[in-house]
């Protein structure tokens, strides 16, 4: 077996054939003789008969059961069936038992050696660095020393079981040694960490340099070539070419609020009823979170991801850290996770940002679905359900779903208020009108969920790219692959101090602008990729939205101007023309927030919040502010992340503030009826946190 297919010895029964391609055969797959598990309803053959034998023995705990109570092993038996997973999985994320402890004793009833790994160097392992980052994931890695060669194996699930069931048998693998996921994690992320930090900062401007919003020289150079070539005839005729190029701004602008508008002939559509999976057919979900300076929310975020209604057994949460945030470091060492968390420290490598921080953890991810959370976001409890259902649902080339994302400090102030008003604009009308048309839809920066096979498709995401949710969702739909809208919310904390919202909102502008620039590039190539319909939303909706605030003050002083000067002239009616349709455009901005803002308010039961669409002329305003700040940091410092400081609401809306969040993982007990008899805190043990450092 070569190592190609034996990477998946970390494979859960819970990780299904999800993706938009075939999945390779696995290790742990092949062993079981294929890929179902016990959710999977074909018709039974001898060989399922034999397997769904195999999960009422549960083998794999037999290492382990003469030192638990039978209650405690009959009731994680009973649960381990009823949601497909491993009866080792229901005790580890009960607490009742450690990966250390159960690796350690499988490893004696197999009677092979038990591989701690932490004196092990780089030199020990014989896979390139692009191999050894996958290897966390797969829970498989080769070792040469000079006792040999060696195959060290974090079995989890399914592979855990086909171990077990080999116990004593020649078909044992030679060389064969056990070690547990977090141990294996870390021998990957000491002795691999250059190479981590140089694949989560550099893998999309090596591979796919055309999508990158990586510096390119040459680029630049084109750019200025062709503001060069139009600069003679606007000095020559300043006010033709400034007619001229009035009235395409404006028409560019007024064909962007018309498709806004079009979102608003769409009547809302009813949530559907959510079509509950069963436990034991769904997947196993990876869910990331990465964090800076954000020990003032690590309560409320846990609290958070506690709530949500998902088997733990079935859950990795990985927490993303930089390499010198000790607050928050401390903050989650206070918290005493245990399982099914991770933490995961960065290697300071290329930019430090939000998406190479993401770009990092990807390697890690061992389910087939994967979610994208912020440190201020409180998820819906069910939105992972959701999210399985719409997957199941929407067809192999839906490659992401997008919740809904509303303000949750709504009441903290004007600024949070129209925020509020602006969400339920964009994430209650006009995103699920694109997401309807079948239109490419430029991602919100939290609550996305995909399929993990599709992220790594298409490269990750974008280090280089400040707003790299939206550059995501444009290069989704370039590789032929759908984005959707989910009838579920995520709460978050907007800022309520115009300094952390200008801030913000400069680098979502700079973000937008080199969206637009990167996927522009190469117009024909981008035209081919997204069809007509998908190349006009990229400029109507990425660079219109840029565009919209850049000139909007623009419009406002060439009518003052002609306020001023008395025109337009009765006589001259081009003039005039020109003055009704800047006038038009202008208001026409206007027009629009509020119209949405009012259907999204609506639509949330919010109108006793309408009162702040009345200042919608002094956010417009504040828009062309923050966008020319963006114009101007995009050529001086195009990829400095502003960090926007959570943890400073004073109210909320969804009675999550952080003076209800939990004190650690509250996982779940077992109880004689197989289900969970409530929540424990006791015993967890604290998740590994150590830097990434190369060896």
């Amino acid at each position: 077996m070569s190592s190609s297919t034996a990477l998946g010895g970390g494979t859960d029964l819970a990780d299904r054939s999800d993706s938009p391609r075939p999945r390779e055969r696995s290790f742990s797959t092949a062993w079981l003789g294929g890929g179902g598990g016990p959710a999977d309803r074909r018709p039974t053959s001898p060989s399922r008969r034999d397997a769904r034998r195999a999960l009422d023995s549960c083998p794999e705990i037999d290492c382990v059961r003469h030192v638990l109570p039978p209650a405690v092993v009959a009731v994680a038996e009973r649960r381990a069936r009823r949601i497909g997973v491993t009866a080792d999985r229901v005790l580890v994320a009960a607490g009742l038992l450690d990966e250390d402890t159960y690796a350690r004793a499988l490893a004696r009833r197999l009677g092979v050696p038990f591989e701690p790994l932490d004196g092990r160097t780089r030199a020990a392992c014989p896979l390139p660095d692009d191999r050894l980052i996958e290897a966390a994931a797969a829970g498989l890695l080769p070792l040469a020393d000079r006792d040999g060669h060696s195959l060290v194996v974090a079995p989890r699930g399914a592979a855990a079981r086909r171990l077990a069931e080999l116990a004593g048998s020649p078909m044992l693998p030679p060389g064969l040694r056990i070690t547990t996921g977090a141990r294996l994690g870390r021998f990957v992320r000491r002795t691999a960490a250059t190479a981590l930090g140089r694949h989560a900062a550099f893998d999309l401007a090596t591979t796919r340099p055309d999508l990158s919003a990586a510096p390119r020289p040459l680029h630049l150079t084109r750019l200025g070539a062709a503001l060069a070539a139009v600069t003679p005839p606007v000095v020559a005729w300043p006010t033709a070419a400034a007619t001229v190029l009035g009235i395409g701004l404006a028409m560019l602008f007024l064909a962007w609020t018309g498709l806004r508008l079009l979102a608003l002939a769409r009547p809302p559509l009813a949530a559907p009823p959510l079509d509950r999976v069963a436990d034991d057919a769904l997947p196993l979900y990876t869910v990331m979170v990465a964090l800076y300076r954000e020990a003032a929310s690590v309560r409320r975020l846990v609290a958070g991801l506690d709530a949500l209604d998902y088997p733990p057994e079935k859950l990795q949460i990985i927490l993303i850290l930089e390499a010198d945030d000790i607050a928050t470091r401390a903050a989650l060492e206070a918290e005493r996770l245990g399982p099914p968390y991770e933490i995961l420290v960065v290697p300071d490598i290329g930019p430090r940002t939000k998406p190479k921080a993401l770009d990092a953890g990807l390697p890690f991810a061992r389910g087939s679905l994967l979610a994208v959370f912020d440190a201020e976001d409180r998820p819906e409890p069910d939105q992972l359900r959701r999210a399985v259902a719409a997957f199941s649902a929407g067809g192999e080339r839906l490659a992401c779903v997008q919740a809904r994302l509303t303000i949750d400090n709504t009441r903290d102030g004007w600024l949070t208020a129209l925020f509020t008003a602006e969400y339920a604009g964009l994430f209650d009308v006009f995103l699920p009108t694109l997401a309807w048309l079948r239109l490419p839809l430029p991602l919100g920066g939290s609550s996305n969920h995909f399929r993990t096979a599709a992220l790594r498709a298409v490269g990750g995401w974008d280090p280089f790219n400040l707003t790299e949710d939206a550059d995501l969702g444009i290069r989704l739909a370039r590789h032929g692959l759908r984005s959707d809208v989910i009838a579920s919310t995520t709460h978050e904390e907007a800022p309520a101090r115009l300094g952390p919202w200008l801030r913000q909102r400069t680098r979502w502008f700079q973000g937008w602008m080199q969206t637009w620039l990167v996927h522009m590039r190469q117009p024909r190539r981008t035209l081919r990729d997204l069809g007509p319909a998908g190349f006009v939303t990229l400029h109507l909706v990425v660079g219109g939205t840029v565009l919209a605030a850049l000139v909007h003050p623009l419009f406002g002083l060439l009518l003052l101007a002609a306020w001023a000067t008395g025109a337009p002239r009765p006589d001259d009616g081009v003039d005039a023309a020109l003055t009704i349709l800047f006038g038009l455009t202008f208001v026409s901005g206007w027009a629009a927030s509020v119209l949405l803002g009012l259907a999204g308010l609506a639509r949330r039961r919010l109108l006793a919040t309408a009162w702040v669409l009345l200042l919608v002329p002094v956010h417009w305003l504040l828009l062309a502010t923050a966008a020319w700040r963006a114009l101007i940091k995009l050529v001086r410092d195009p990829y400095r992340w502003d960090k926007t400081e959570h943890g400073l609401a004073r109210t909320s809306r969804s009675g999550g503030g952080a003076a209800q969040g939990g004190g650690g993982r509250s996982t779940p007990a077992i109880s004689p009826d197989g289900g969970r008899a409530g929540r424990s805190r006791q015993g967890r043990k604290k998740p590994e946190v150590e830097p990434a450092t190369s060896q």
